[in-house]
């Protein structure tokens, strides 16, 4: 009996229906980004974030995943990823990093962005706290130009490693990595925020990956907490998460998770996104 494996790539009519996924992932970090102010709570993101992709006709991927129950990840401060979202209103100078994903027809989106909330009162710790999410999100923009001119995959991961080096002394999570998407949420191939040896799958039309690199002021060293889904720092320093969702096609790469497909970041790396049509 042959064993069939499932492929890497999609046609350009399943990455076409990757797009209204997409985009409203975006919409639901949009309305994430406008609550990430002091005194609101994460569980309030959560509920405005649910509201726009209902808006768009979509619902949670995350709360397919099992024993899951929300439709964001909130973590915040020395949390990486994968945190609950609560009551606990949120405090000036807090970093908040907010992970969404949206499914329509099938299809997923998965995005991430860091906030910083401004505290006049502490300003080193805020500033130190935008530095590195500001160094975090170049980083995926980095891996993501690599992406439109990579013949190999695992040259992403090279080059997110390489521009985070370049800022300062960051730590890089190794345990939690990118991923494939499509009909579900996390598919195969893996996505490295750092250089490993392995070349990885060619890069060519019908790609699709999650690419996601989580930093951090310290070491990379985590634990889970009780809950059994937060990281968490070992020394309770500062982190940083921040993802798209990118689809390789016959002519280029389009952000399905940024509204504007990635031109405006891209731009200054000299890589002009094109719809996918």
């Amino acid at each position: 009996m042959g064993i069939f494996r499932k492929s890497l790539y999609k046609n350009p009519e399943q990455l076409r229906k990757m797009v209204a996924p997409g985009l409203a992932t975006a919409d639901s970090l949009v309305a994430a980004r406008e609550l990430i102010v002091p005194g609101a709570t994460t569980l309030q993101i959560n509920d405005a974030a649910e509201a726009a992709l209902a808006a768009r006709g979509a619902h949670s991927n995350f709360k397919l995943v099992p024993g899951y129950r929300h439709m964001v990840c909130a973590s915040v401060n020395a949390d990486v990823v994968h945190g609950i979202p609560n009551d606990r209103p949120l405090e000036a100078g807090d970093i908040v990093s907010i992970d969404s994903g949206a499914e329509i027809d099938g299809w997923n989106g998965d995005s991430a962005i860091t906030v910083v909330i401004p505290d006049p009162t502490r300003p080193d710790v805020v500033a130190e706290r935008q530095k590195l999410s500001d160094v975090t999100e170049q980083s995926l923009w980095h891996g993501i130009a690599r992406l439109a001119k990579a013949k190999h995959l695992n040259e992403v991961g090279d080059a997110i490693q390489t521009y985070i080096e370049s800022q300062g002394d960051y730590g890089i999570l190794t345990d939690y990595i990118g991923h494939g998407i499509g009909r579900t949420m996390h598919e195969d191939p893996p996505v490295f925020n750092y250089r490993v040896r392995e070349r990885g799958p060619e890069v060519k039309p019908g790609l699709v990956v999650a690419i996601e690199p989580m930093v951090v002021l310290g070491s990379p060293d985590t634990f889970i907490q009780d809950d059994d889904w937060t990281v968490t720092t070992v020394d309770g320093l500062a982190a940083s998460h921040w993802e798209h969702s990118v689809a390789v096609h016959a002519d280029g790469i389009w952000v399905l998770t940024a509204h504007d497909g990635g031109a405006s970041a891209l731009a200054p790396l000299g890589i002009v996104p094109v719809p996918v049509l």
